[in-house]
Protein backbone atom coordinates (compact mmCIF):
# COMPACT_ATOMS: atom_id res chain seq x y z
CA UNK A 1 0.00 0.00 0.00
CA UNK A 2 0.96 3.45 -0.59
CA UNK A 3 3.19 5.90 1.67
CA UNK A 4 -0.18 7.49 3.46
CA UNK A 5 -1.31 11.35 2.62
CA UNK A 6 0.19 13.19 5.41
CA UNK A 7 -2.18 16.03 7.41
CA UNK A 8 -0.67 19.36 9.43
CA UNK A 9 -2.40 21.41 11.44
CA UNK A 10 -1.61 24.83 11.19
CA UNK A 11 -2.65 28.38 12.58
CA UNK A 12 -0.64 30.23 9.49
CA UNK A 13 -0.65 30.73 6.24
CA UNK A 14 2.50 30.04 4.21
CA UNK A 15 3.50 32.95 2.34
CA UNK A 16 3.50 30.34 -1.00
CA UNK A 17 0.56 28.02 -1.23
CA UNK A 18 -0.68 27.03 -4.76
CA UNK A 19 -4.43 25.76 -3.42
CA UNK A 20 -6.48 25.81 -1.00
CA UNK A 21 -9.88 24.07 -0.59
CA UNK A 22 -12.67 26.13 1.49
CA UNK A 23 -15.67 24.39 2.41
CA UNK A 24 -18.99 25.38 3.19
CA UNK A 25 -22.18 24.17 4.10
CA UNK A 26 -25.15 25.81 2.59
CA UNK A 27 -27.19 28.72 3.49
CA UNK A 28 -24.16 29.95 5.74
CA UNK A 29 -22.01 33.04 5.08
CA UNK A 30 -19.21 32.26 2.38
CA UNK A 31 -15.94 32.62 3.12
CA UNK A 32 -14.38 35.53 0.54
CA UNK A 33 -11.01 35.92 2.32
CA UNK A 34 -9.41 33.70 -0.63
CA UNK A 35 -11.02 36.01 -3.31
CA UNK A 36 -9.61 39.42 -4.35
CA UNK A 37 -12.83 41.94 -4.21
CA UNK A 38 -14.88 38.87 -2.36
CA UNK A 39 -16.85 38.48 -5.48
CA UNK A 40 -18.34 34.74 -5.93
CA UNK A 41 -21.03 34.51 -8.59
CA UNK A 42 -23.61 31.31 -8.32
CA UNK A 43 -21.96 29.01 -5.43
CA UNK A 44 -24.66 28.72 -2.95
CA UNK A 45 -22.48 25.73 -0.66
CA UNK A 46 -24.96 22.78 -2.13
CA UNK A 47 -23.85 18.96 -1.57
CA UNK A 48 -20.40 18.55 -3.57
CA UNK A 49 -20.92 21.89 -5.80
CA UNK A 50 -17.79 22.87 -6.31
CA UNK A 51 -16.16 25.80 -7.51
CA UNK A 52 -12.59 26.72 -9.08
CA UNK A 53 -11.00 29.99 -9.88
CA UNK A 54 -7.99 31.32 -10.62
CA UNK A 55 -7.02 34.21 -8.43
CA UNK A 56 -3.45 36.18 -7.98
CA UNK A 57 -2.83 36.85 -4.31
CA UNK A 58 0.09 39.55 -4.89
CA UNK A 59 3.18 38.15 -7.03
CA UNK A 60 1.35 34.47 -6.96
CA UNK A 61 -1.36 32.87 -8.62
CA UNK A 62 -3.90 30.17 -6.83
CA UNK A 63 -6.56 27.91 -7.18
CA UNK A 64 -9.18 28.87 -5.46
CA UNK A 65 -11.79 25.28 -4.73
CA UNK A 66 -14.72 26.27 -3.00
CA UNK A 67 -16.62 22.78 -2.16
CA UNK A 68 -20.24 22.80 -1.03
CA UNK A 69 -21.38 20.10 2.03
CA UNK A 70 -24.83 20.30 1.97
CA UNK A 71 -26.65 21.24 4.82
CA UNK A 72 -25.34 21.48 8.13
CA UNK A 73 -27.54 18.45 8.99
CA UNK A 74 -25.36 16.45 6.26
CA UNK A 75 -22.39 16.90 8.68
CA UNK A 76 -22.01 13.45 9.47
CA UNK A 77 -21.25 12.51 5.58
CA UNK A 78 -19.11 14.94 5.05
CA UNK A 79 -16.17 12.92 4.83
CA UNK A 80 -17.54 11.65 1.66
CA UNK A 81 -18.46 14.78 0.25
CA UNK A 82 -14.60 15.80 1.04
CA UNK A 83 -13.26 11.84 -1.07
CA UNK A 84 -15.83 12.90 -3.69
CA UNK A 85 -13.89 16.02 -4.36
CA UNK A 86 -10.66 14.60 -5.04
CA UNK A 87 -11.79 12.05 -7.46
CA UNK A 88 -13.47 14.62 -9.03
CA UNK A 89 -10.58 16.95 -9.21
CA UNK A 90 -7.75 14.72 -9.37
CA UNK A 91 -6.20 16.01 -12.11
CA UNK A 92 -6.23 19.48 -11.55
CA UNK A 93 -4.69 18.62 -7.67
CA UNK A 94 -1.16 18.81 -7.18
CA UNK A 95 1.17 16.87 -3.97
CA UNK A 96 0.23 19.87 -1.51
CA UNK A 97 -3.31 21.39 -0.41
CA UNK A 98 -4.17 23.56 2.12
CA UNK A 99 -7.57 23.02 3.70
CA UNK A 100 -8.90 26.15 5.62
CA UNK A 101 -11.32 24.92 8.58
CA UNK A 102 -11.53 28.32 10.68
CA UNK A 103 -15.41 29.33 9.66
CA UNK A 104 -16.70 25.69 10.32
CA UNK A 105 -17.43 23.68 13.46
CA UNK A 106 -14.84 21.95 14.96
CA UNK A 107 -16.19 18.04 14.42
CA UNK A 108 -15.61 18.86 10.28
CA UNK A 109 -12.01 17.96 11.24
CA UNK A 110 -12.23 14.40 11.45
CA UNK A 111 -14.44 14.46 8.63
CA UNK A 112 -11.76 16.34 6.12
CA UNK A 113 -9.14 14.00 7.39
CA UNK A 114 -11.08 10.70 6.49
CA UNK A 115 -12.41 11.76 3.26
CA UNK A 116 -9.25 12.86 2.14
CA UNK A 117 -7.72 10.38 3.49
CA UNK A 118 -9.55 7.65 1.85
CA UNK A 119 -9.34 9.11 -1.55
CA UNK A 120 -6.31 7.65 -2.07
CA UNK A 121 -7.50 4.06 -2.10
CA UNK A 122 -7.61 2.04 -5.59
CA UNK A 123 -8.95 -0.94 -6.60
CA UNK A 124 -6.46 -1.08 -9.44
CA UNK A 125 -3.46 -2.80 -7.28
CA UNK A 126 -2.75 -5.17 -10.06
CA UNK A 127 -2.90 -2.85 -12.79
CA UNK A 128 0.47 -3.39 -14.70
CA UNK A 129 0.36 0.72 -15.11
CA UNK A 130 -0.91 2.54 -12.71
CA UNK A 131 -0.81 6.26 -12.66
CA UNK A 132 -0.20 7.90 -9.89
CA UNK A 133 1.22 11.40 -10.77
CA UNK A 134 -1.36 13.20 -10.04
CA UNK A 135 -1.87 11.96 -6.20
CA UNK A 136 -2.54 14.40 -2.98
CA UNK A 137 0.42 13.82 -0.76
CA UNK A 138 0.58 16.51 2.07
CA UNK A 139 -2.69 18.22 3.48
CA UNK A 140 -2.60 21.30 5.40
CA UNK A 141 -5.44 22.23 7.82
CA UNK A 142 -5.91 25.77 8.64
CA UNK A 143 -7.76 25.75 11.86
CA UNK A 144 -8.07 28.88 14.43
CA UNK A 145 -5.84 27.50 17.02
CA UNK A 146 -4.26 23.40 17.54
CA UNK A 147 -6.24 22.06 20.55
CA UNK A 148 -5.57 18.75 21.79
CA UNK A 149 -8.95 18.06 20.45
CA UNK A 150 -7.70 18.67 17.11
CA UNK A 151 -5.33 16.38 17.12
CA UNK A 152 -7.10 13.42 18.54
CA UNK A 153 -9.37 14.02 15.62
CA UNK A 154 -6.98 13.64 13.16
CA UNK A 155 -5.04 10.73 14.93
CA UNK A 156 -8.50 8.90 14.78
CA UNK A 157 -9.48 9.71 11.06
CA UNK A 158 -6.17 8.55 10.02
CA UNK A 159 -6.21 5.94 12.05
CA UNK A 160 -9.49 4.59 10.71
CA UNK A 161 -9.26 5.58 7.32
CA UNK A 162 -5.68 3.19 6.95
CA UNK A 163 -8.31 0.31 8.38
CA UNK A 164 -11.20 0.91 5.91
CA UNK A 165 -8.46 0.78 3.30
CA UNK A 166 -6.85 -2.05 3.87
CA UNK A 167 -10.31 -3.73 4.62
CA UNK A 168 -11.45 -2.53 1.16
CA UNK A 169 -8.74 -3.85 -0.75
CA UNK A 170 -9.54 -6.99 1.46
CA UNK A 171 -12.33 -7.20 0.02
CA UNK A 172 -11.84 -5.99 -3.43
CA UNK A 173 -9.35 -8.87 -3.42
CA UNK A 174 -9.40 -11.86 -5.97
CA UNK A 175 -10.54 -15.22 -5.05
CA UNK A 176 -7.59 -16.62 -6.09
CA UNK A 177 -4.95 -14.80 -4.11
CA UNK A 178 -7.70 -14.25 -1.30
CA UNK A 179 -7.71 -17.97 -0.01
CA UNK A 180 -9.09 -18.97 3.72
CA UNK A 181 -5.49 -19.04 4.23
CA UNK A 182 -4.04 -15.44 3.12
CA UNK A 183 -7.26 -14.02 4.98
CA UNK A 184 -5.51 -15.77 8.15
CA UNK A 185 -1.90 -14.77 6.95
CA UNK A 186 -3.34 -11.04 6.94
CA UNK A 187 -5.01 -11.33 10.98
CA UNK A 188 -1.69 -12.51 11.82
CA UNK A 189 0.28 -10.08 10.71
CA UNK A 190 -2.14 -7.41 11.65
CA UNK A 191 -2.50 -8.69 14.68
CA UNK A 192 1.41 -8.37 15.51
CA UNK A 193 1.72 -4.70 14.32
CA UNK A 194 -1.33 -3.78 16.46
CA UNK A 195 -1.36 -5.38 19.68
CA UNK A 196 -3.58 -7.93 20.08
CA UNK A 197 -3.75 -11.67 20.01
CA UNK A 198 -4.18 -14.25 17.13
CA UNK A 199 -4.35 -17.93 16.55
CA UNK A 200 -5.31 -19.62 13.59
CA UNK A 201 -6.85 -23.23 13.62
CA UNK A 202 -6.19 -25.61 10.73
CA UNK A 203 -8.00 -28.39 9.47
CA UNK A 204 -6.61 -30.67 12.15
CA UNK A 205 -8.14 -28.02 14.64
CA UNK A 206 -11.56 -27.87 13.33
CA UNK A 207 -11.70 -31.73 13.50
CA UNK A 208 -10.53 -31.88 17.54
CA UNK A 209 -12.57 -28.81 18.06
CA UNK A 210 -15.54 -30.51 16.79
CA UNK A 211 -16.21 -27.38 13.99
CA UNK A 212 -18.51 -30.03 11.17
CA UNK A 213 -20.21 -27.21 9.86
CA UNK A 214 -17.42 -25.18 9.01
CA UNK A 215 -15.27 -28.26 7.69
CA UNK A 216 -18.41 -29.40 5.53
CA UNK A 217 -18.43 -26.14 3.69
CA UNK A 218 -15.23 -25.70 2.67
CA UNK A 219 -14.63 -29.71 1.41
CA UNK A 220 -15.33 -28.86 -1.78
CA UNK A 221 -12.12 -26.50 -2.12
CA UNK A 222 -8.37 -27.08 -2.46
CA UNK A 223 -8.03 -24.63 0.08
CA UNK A 224 -9.25 -25.98 3.61
CA UNK A 225 -11.29 -23.63 5.71
CA UNK A 226 -9.52 -21.82 8.70
CA UNK A 227 -11.19 -20.45 12.34
CA UNK A 228 -9.06 -17.44 13.14
CA UNK A 229 -9.59 -16.48 16.66
CA UNK A 230 -8.38 -12.85 17.50
CA UNK A 231 -8.72 -11.54 21.23
CA UNK A 232 -7.73 -8.16 22.12
CA UNK A 233 -7.59 -7.14 25.87
CA UNK A 234 -6.98 -3.85 27.85
CA UNK A 235 -3.60 -3.33 30.04
CA UNK A 236 -5.82 -1.90 32.80
CA UNK A 237 -8.64 -4.52 32.02
CA UNK A 238 -9.52 -8.53 34.00
CA UNK A 239 -8.27 -10.31 30.23
CA UNK A 240 -10.36 -13.42 31.77
CA UNK A 241 -13.74 -10.91 30.96
CA UNK A 242 -15.08 -10.42 27.25
CA UNK A 243 -16.88 -7.65 26.87
CA UNK A 244 -17.67 -7.89 23.51
CA UNK A 245 -17.87 -10.32 21.09
CA UNK A 246 -17.76 -10.58 17.32
CA UNK A 247 -18.60 -13.02 14.63
CA UNK A 248 -17.94 -12.75 10.74
CA UNK A 249 -18.47 -14.36 7.71
CA UNK A 250 -15.82 -15.48 5.72
CA UNK A 251 -16.69 -17.29 2.71
CA UNK A 252 -13.82 -16.31 0.28
CA UNK A 253 -15.46 -16.75 -2.64
CA UNK A 254 -19.69 -18.18 -3.32
CA UNK A 255 -20.17 -20.38 -6.11
CA UNK A 256 -23.13 -21.52 -4.16
CA UNK A 257 -21.47 -24.65 -4.12
CA UNK A 258 -23.62 -27.82 -5.81
CA UNK A 259 -26.58 -25.29 -5.76
CA UNK A 260 -24.45 -23.55 -8.27
CA UNK A 261 -25.08 -19.50 -8.35
CA UNK A 262 -26.06 -18.01 -12.10
CA UNK A 263 -22.97 -17.14 -13.40
CA UNK A 264 -23.93 -13.24 -14.31
CA UNK A 265 -22.46 -11.65 -10.94
CA UNK A 266 -20.95 -14.62 -9.52
CA UNK A 267 -17.53 -12.69 -10.40
CA UNK A 268 -18.98 -10.36 -7.31
CA UNK A 269 -18.54 -13.41 -4.84
CA UNK A 270 -14.77 -12.49 -4.03
CA UNK A 271 -17.00 -9.91 -1.54
CA UNK A 272 -18.64 -13.01 0.00
CA UNK A 273 -16.14 -12.26 3.34
CA UNK A 274 -17.34 -8.63 4.18
CA UNK A 275 -18.69 -9.63 7.47
CA UNK A 276 -15.02 -11.05 8.25
CA UNK A 277 -13.11 -7.92 7.19
CA UNK A 278 -15.50 -5.66 8.74
CA UNK A 279 -14.69 -7.35 12.08
CA UNK A 280 -11.16 -7.62 11.44
CA UNK A 281 -11.58 -4.10 10.87
CA UNK A 282 -13.25 -2.91 14.11
CA UNK A 283 -10.85 -5.01 16.43
CA UNK A 284 -7.54 -3.34 14.52
CA UNK A 285 -9.02 -0.18 14.90
CA UNK A 286 -9.85 -0.87 18.13
CA UNK A 287 -6.08 -2.02 19.28
CA UNK A 288 -4.96 1.34 17.69
CA UNK A 289 -7.13 3.34 19.20
CA UNK A 290 -6.32 1.35 22.97
CA UNK A 291 -10.34 1.76 23.84
CA UNK A 292 -10.38 0.33 27.42
CA UNK A 293 -12.38 -2.92 26.78
CA UNK A 294 -11.72 -6.17 25.85
CA UNK A 295 -12.65 -7.73 22.93
CA UNK A 296 -12.69 -11.49 20.99
CA UNK A 297 -13.40 -11.90 17.22
CA UNK A 298 -13.89 -15.09 15.72
CA UNK A 299 -14.21 -15.20 12.00
CA UNK A 300 -14.56 -18.70 9.92
CA UNK A 301 -13.29 -18.90 6.45
CA UNK A 302 -13.79 -21.40 4.04
CA UNK A 303 -14.04 -20.94 0.12
CA UNK A 304 -17.52 -22.36 -0.77
CA UNK A 305 -16.72 -24.57 -4.25
CA UNK A 306 -17.29 -27.03 -6.84
CA UNK A 307 -15.55 -30.69 -6.54
CA UNK A 308 -16.20 -34.34 -6.00
CA UNK A 309 -16.63 -33.84 -2.03
CA UNK A 310 -18.77 -30.94 -1.91
CA UNK A 311 -21.87 -30.90 0.48
CA UNK A 312 -25.24 -31.89 -1.25
CA UNK A 313 -28.56 -30.42 -1.10
CA UNK A 314 -30.30 -32.90 1.37
CA UNK A 315 -27.17 -33.76 3.09
CA UNK A 316 -27.24 -33.88 7.08
CA UNK A 317 -24.40 -32.67 8.57
CA UNK A 318 -23.24 -31.85 12.38
CA UNK A 319 -22.35 -28.79 14.15
CA UNK A 320 -19.91 -27.42 17.03
CA UNK A 321 -23.03 -27.09 19.21
CA UNK A 322 -24.08 -30.55 18.54
CA UNK A 323 -27.08 -30.15 16.71
CA UNK A 324 -27.62 -31.66 13.34
CA UNK A 325 -28.78 -29.80 10.08
CA UNK A 326 -30.22 -30.81 6.87
CA UNK A 327 -29.11 -28.91 4.07
CA UNK A 328 -31.31 -28.19 1.58
CA UNK A 329 -29.65 -25.65 -0.34
CA UNK A 330 -25.96 -25.04 -0.39
CA UNK A 331 -25.60 -21.53 -1.35
CA UNK A 332 -27.17 -20.84 2.43
CA UNK A 333 -23.58 -21.48 3.74
CA UNK A 334 -22.79 -18.40 5.60
CA UNK A 335 -25.15 -19.61 7.97
CA UNK A 336 -23.82 -22.70 8.46
CA UNK A 337 -20.16 -21.59 9.17
CA UNK A 338 -21.72 -18.95 11.50
CA UNK A 339 -23.80 -21.69 13.05
CA UNK A 340 -20.02 -23.09 14.45
CA UNK A 341 -18.25 -19.69 15.11
CA UNK A 342 -21.53 -18.37 16.65
CA UNK A 343 -21.26 -21.93 18.79
CA UNK A 344 -17.80 -21.50 19.67
CA UNK A 345 -17.10 -18.48 20.81
CA UNK A 346 -19.73 -18.61 23.20
CA UNK A 347 -18.26 -21.86 24.99
CA UNK A 348 -15.03 -20.13 24.96
CA UNK A 349 -15.34 -16.72 25.81
CA UNK A 350 -18.68 -16.13 27.22
CA UNK A 351 -19.19 -12.48 25.67
CA UNK A 352 -21.71 -9.77 27.46
CA UNK A 353 -22.44 -9.07 23.99
CA UNK A 354 -22.50 -10.67 20.98
CA UNK A 355 -22.85 -9.37 17.58
CA UNK A 356 -22.29 -11.57 14.02
CA UNK A 357 -22.03 -9.45 10.75
CA UNK A 358 -22.50 -10.93 7.62
CA UNK A 359 -23.27 -10.83 3.28
CA UNK A 360 -25.96 -12.94 4.50
CA UNK A 361 -29.45 -12.94 2.41
CA UNK A 362 -30.49 -11.49 -1.38
CA UNK A 363 -33.66 -10.68 0.86
CA UNK A 364 -32.27 -8.19 2.91
CA UNK A 365 -31.12 -6.11 0.19
CA UNK A 366 -34.81 -6.54 -1.62
CA UNK A 367 -36.12 -5.13 1.48
CA UNK A 368 -33.42 -2.36 2.58
CA UNK A 369 -32.00 -1.61 -0.57
CA UNK A 370 -28.03 -0.23 -0.64
CA UNK A 371 -28.96 2.07 2.85
CA UNK A 372 -29.23 0.38 5.69
CA UNK A 373 -28.34 -3.55 7.09
CA UNK A 374 -30.95 -5.33 8.80
CA UNK A 375 -30.69 -5.77 12.17
CA UNK A 376 -32.44 -8.55 14.03
CA UNK A 377 -32.07 -8.96 18.25
CA UNK A 378 -35.08 -9.41 20.59
CA UNK A 379 -32.98 -7.27 22.97
CA UNK A 380 -34.36 -3.73 23.08
CA UNK A 381 -31.50 -1.72 24.46
CA UNK A 382 -28.45 -3.67 22.06
CA UNK A 383 -31.00 -2.41 19.33
CA UNK A 384 -31.16 0.98 20.52
CA UNK A 385 -27.38 1.33 21.13
CA UNK A 386 -26.83 -0.61 17.93
CA UNK A 387 -29.35 2.02 15.96
CA UNK A 388 -27.70 5.28 17.52
CA UNK A 389 -24.23 3.72 16.35
CA UNK A 390 -25.40 3.61 13.08
CA UNK A 391 -26.65 7.11 13.40
CA UNK A 392 -23.59 8.42 14.97
CA UNK A 393 -21.47 6.96 11.93
CA UNK A 394 -24.15 6.79 9.02
CA UNK A 395 -23.61 2.99 8.61
CA UNK A 396 -27.56 2.84 9.16
CA UNK A 397 -29.46 0.04 10.41
CA UNK A 398 -33.18 -0.99 10.37
CA UNK A 399 -34.52 -3.81 13.04
CA UNK A 400 -36.39 -6.42 11.53
CA UNK A 401 -38.55 -8.89 13.93
CA UNK A 402 -37.44 -12.42 15.49
CA UNK A 403 -41.10 -13.70 15.97
CA UNK A 404 -41.52 -17.33 16.93
CA UNK A 405 -43.92 -17.52 14.38
CA UNK A 406 -41.37 -17.46 11.51
CA UNK A 407 -39.55 -20.68 13.56
CA UNK A 408 -41.83 -23.22 11.55
CA UNK A 409 -39.71 -22.76 8.23
CA UNK A 410 -37.08 -24.08 9.42
CA UNK A 411 -38.73 -27.55 10.52
CA UNK A 412 -36.81 -30.58 9.47
CA UNK A 413 -38.25 -34.11 9.34
CA UNK A 414 -34.88 -35.68 9.41
CA UNK A 415 -32.66 -32.98 11.58
CA UNK A 416 -32.81 -30.47 14.32
CA UNK A 417 -32.92 -27.90 11.90
CA UNK A 418 -32.83 -26.81 8.14
CA UNK A 419 -30.88 -24.14 6.96
CA UNK A 420 -33.20 -23.17 4.20
CA UNK A 421 -36.69 -22.44 4.35
CA UNK A 422 -37.29 -23.30 0.84
CA UNK A 423 -40.45 -20.38 0.62
CA UNK A 424 -39.21 -16.96 -1.70
CA UNK A 425 -40.08 -14.84 1.74
CA UNK A 426 -38.66 -13.44 4.70
CA UNK A 427 -35.32 -14.77 3.97
CA UNK A 428 -33.15 -12.49 5.80
CA UNK A 429 -35.25 -13.07 8.78
CA UNK A 430 -35.31 -17.10 7.90
CA UNK A 431 -31.69 -16.53 7.93
CA UNK A 432 -31.59 -15.08 11.11
CA UNK A 433 -33.84 -17.44 12.92
CA UNK A 434 -31.13 -20.29 11.96
CA UNK A 435 -28.55 -18.55 13.39
CA UNK A 436 -30.70 -18.18 16.67
CA UNK A 437 -31.17 -21.45 16.95
CA UNK A 438 -27.25 -21.51 17.91
CA UNK A 439 -27.35 -19.07 20.45
CA UNK A 440 -27.96 -19.85 24.13
CA UNK A 441 -30.86 -17.86 26.06
CA UNK A 442 -29.20 -16.17 28.58
CA UNK A 443 -26.50 -14.09 25.51
CA UNK A 444 -27.41 -11.34 24.36
CA UNK A 445 -26.42 -11.23 20.76
CA UNK A 446 -27.42 -9.17 17.95
CA UNK A 447 -27.15 -10.21 13.97
CA UNK A 448 -26.50 -7.82 10.98
CA UNK A 449 -26.62 -8.83 7.43
CA UNK A 450 -24.56 -6.33 5.40
CA UNK A 451 -25.52 -7.78 2.43
CA UNK A 452 -26.65 -4.53 0.81
CA UNK A 453 -24.12 -2.16 2.62
CA UNK A 454 -20.76 -3.74 2.27
CA UNK A 455 -20.16 -3.64 -1.41
CA UNK A 456 -21.55 -2.18 -4.20
CA UNK A 457 -22.03 1.11 -6.00
CA UNK A 458 -19.42 3.66 -4.40
CA UNK A 459 -18.92 5.96 -6.95
CA UNK A 460 -14.91 5.26 -6.88
CA UNK A 461 -14.53 2.44 -9.32
CA UNK A 462 -16.82 1.61 -12.44
CA UNK A 463 -17.80 -2.09 -11.10
CA UNK A 464 -19.05 -2.43 -7.55
CA UNK A 465 -16.41 -2.44 -4.99
CA UNK A 466 -15.94 -2.61 -1.29
CA UNK A 467 -17.66 0.45 1.16
CA UNK A 468 -15.79 -0.79 4.34
CA UNK A 469 -19.15 -0.47 6.15
CA UNK A 470 -19.21 -2.08 9.72
CA UNK A 471 -15.81 -0.65 11.22
CA UNK A 472 -16.79 2.28 12.58
CA UNK A 473 -20.46 1.42 13.44
CA UNK A 474 -18.49 -1.59 16.05
CA UNK A 475 -16.17 0.67 17.07
CA UNK A 476 -18.43 3.40 18.00
CA UNK A 477 -20.93 0.84 19.48
CA UNK A 478 -17.60 -0.56 21.59
CA UNK A 479 -17.68 3.24 22.92
CA UNK A 480 -20.70 2.81 24.03
CA UNK A 481 -20.32 -0.33 26.28
CA UNK A 482 -17.40 1.67 27.83
CA UNK A 483 -19.30 4.57 29.01
CA UNK A 484 -22.01 2.16 30.23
Amino acid sequence: MKDPIKFELTTEIPDHIDQVLVPHFQGTEIDNSWIPGGVIGGFSGKHREICALLVQQQQQQQVVFLLGLGKESQLLVAYRTFRQFIDNEKTRITSILMVDLRHLPESVVYQCVLGLSLSDYSVGVYKTENDESHLLRQVQLLVNQKTSDFVAQVDEARHTSMVMKSICALVDGPGNFKTPQYLGQWAQESGKSNGYRVEILDHEALEQQNLQALLAVGRGSEHQPILIKAVYTHVDKDSSKIDLGLVGKGVTFDTGGLSLKKPTNMHYMKSDMGGAAAVLGAIELIARLELPLNVAAIIPVAENSVDALSLRPGDVIQSHAGKSIEVIDTDAEGRLILADALSYIQQQYSPDVLIDLATLTGSCVATLGHEAAGLFTHDDTLADSICLSGDHTQERVWRLPLWESYQDALYSDIADVKNLSGKPVAGAITAAKFLEFFIKDEQKWAHLDIAGVAFGDTGHARMKSATGFGVRLLVDFARSLISK
